[in-house]
């Protein structure tokens, strides 16, 4: 068994196949099939069901990831290790995010990082949940995480780091119902049209219990895409309750952002593994970490 093997079988896993993993390693599917199979004689166990073009995971497979995702970040922080020597002149780091942070402040973030460490490459996963971020760094899919919640993060298997928070605000057509010049009571939101985040999001936590006070608002859109938010508002859809990392972008799409009262407000924190972290995951943590305290 060997790294690469490894490194070829969490790539099928995370495509969802080998023809997938194939092409984005620039492996032939023939090559793919054959490193995966000296794997599994190495093991003595069969790692995926071949079913028609799918490969379902058996259960030795499903077993194997976290491992293999520990062995194979285990050599990518040797190697980042010998980049560090020559000042982090390249390597990649993993970052998980939620997608309103993926915004802000993750947008700052990288920009003072790459600005010092310009050869180093971000990756930046997509993730719903705070839960989904801590996942991903406790089983070393992502070397840090920025997630949103509405308390300190307790979870012992990460570390967390606090980079400020965000409020509450409601995001309109530019005729919505209420005016642009003044913030909106959470009562006024009886009786409006929301779109809103799956469920285990901020934002759909803030609209349920909206509604289990008794405010009275109607889910319009449920959205796994928050990409859908903004065009569904402008299109009169329903109104958004999001965090005011969307500000600029809603008002530069010609939507209002209106202040919502009482302030109500979630938690940013970076997460990163207790282990060893890679040079890079310690240099986003600092610079990161520095530009919060002077912001």
């Amino acid at each position: 068994m060997d790294v690469r093997q490894l490194e070829y079988f969490l790539a099928i896993v995370d495509h969802g196949g080998f023809n997938r993993a194939a092409a984005a390693l620039y492996l032939s599917q023939p090559s793919l099939s054959q490193a995966v199979q000296a794997l599994e004689r190495d093991l003595g166990s069969s790692l995926f069901h071949r079913i028609g073009r799918r490969a379902v995971l058996t259960e030795a497979g499903a077993a194997l990831i976290e491992p293999a995702r520990a062995a194979v970040r285990s050599l990518e922080t040797a190697r980042a290790g010998v980049a560090a020597v020559h000042e982090l002149r390249a390597g990649r780091l993993d970052i998980g995010a939620m997608p309103s942070q993926a915004v802000e402040p993750l947008t700052t973030m990288i920009r003072g990082f790459s600005g010092r460490y310009p050869g180093v490459s971000v990756n930046i996963r997509a993730t719903f949940t705070s839960r989904d971020v801590i996942d991903m760094v406790r089983t070393g899919a992502a070397e840090l995480g920025l997630l949103a919640t509405s308390g300190p993060v307790t979870d012992k298997e990460v570390l967390s780091h606090a980079v400020g928070e965000q409020r509450f605000v409601l995001v309109t057509p530019p005729d919505g119902p209420f005016p642009g010049d003044r913030a909106v009571s959470c009562e006024e939101l009886a009786g409006q049209r929301l779109i809103v985040g799956q469920r285990g999001t901020g934002m759909r936590a803030y609209v349920d219990g909206l509604r289990e006070r008794g405010i009275g608002c109607t889910i319009a859109a449920e959205t796994e895409h928050r990409v859908a938010i903004l065009p569904l508002v402008l299109a009169g859809v329903g109104l958004a309750v999001v965090t005011e990392s969307w500000r600029t972008m809603a008002e530069r799409a010609g939507a209002l952002v209106l202040d919502i009262e009482p302030r109500v407000t979630l938690q940013i924190a970076l997460v990163s593994r207790r282990a060893e972290q890679s040079p890079a995951a310690r240099a986003f943590l600092n610079c990161a970490l520095a530009a919060m305290e002077r912001s």
